[in-house]
């Protein structure tokens, strides 16, 4: 299994917290996750009998499927690190009743309403969010993040020379805010922030 796989997975709002809109700015404004793709979708009954096709022929398989199918989601990739982990922590158990007395901060206890309209979807493995990422969003080509030798080199090449001597200069500065001073450094100091060049006019030209 690709270790990069680990870095994404997929958050499904379920037809009746569709409405809450916030709860996508929620998640991603506290800075967790990163959210490279994002859909509005209606699942039809066959869609969804694909998508759980890991459910199916359990006894709650055919009131699922009517649920899912029964309006409009919104299906997110959620990417961060252990992404997989972390939105199965925030998420709580899968039945929301329970969820209210282990979990009762989980995001299950508090937008679901029982086992079955529990409010979000989760990737239940790093196989399982391929598997969804694909199926949400065909138009996606996952490609393996680089590690090793090959992250180094790419640092080494692209990010640690404008990275160290911007860290000089800050410790020669010691500003108050050293992560905002850092910050406009970088900015200023980019080298391949787009240069502008100053095309002299006629009149400059004659003076």
């Amino acid at each position: 299994m690709p270790a990069y796989l680990s870095a994404s997975a997929v958050c499904l709002l379920t037809p009746h917290v569709f409405c809450v809109r916030f709860l996508a700015v929620l998640l991603l404004s506290t800075g967790q996750h990163i959210c490279p793709r994002k859909r509005k979708l209606q699942l039809s009954p066959e869609q969804c009998s694909i998508f759980y096709a890991d459910q199916y022929g359990k006894m709650f398989f055919p009131n699922l499927a009517a649920y899912m199918s029964s309006g409009p989601s919104v299906a997110m990739v959620l990417a961060r690190h252990r992404a997989v982990s972390y939105w199965k922590e925030l998420l709580g158990p899968s039945n929301s009743i329970k969820a209210r007395m282990t979990h009762p901060h989980s995001l299950r206890a508090i937008y679901g309403t029982d086992d079955l309209r529990n409010g979000l979807h989760g990737s239940l493995s790093i196989s399982s969010a391929e598997r969804e990422i694909r199926f949400m969003f065909p138009e996606v080509i996952s490609e393996p993040i680089p590690a090793g030798q090959r992250a180094r080199d790419y640092l080494n090449l692209h990010v640690n020379p404008t990275l160290l001597a911007g860290l000089t200069a800050l410790c020669k500065e010691k500003p108050a805010d050293p992560m905002m001073w850092l910050a406009d450094w970088l900015m200023e100091h980019n080298p391949n922030k787009p240069r502008l060049r100053h095309y002299i006019t006629e009149e400059e030209h004659q003076e």
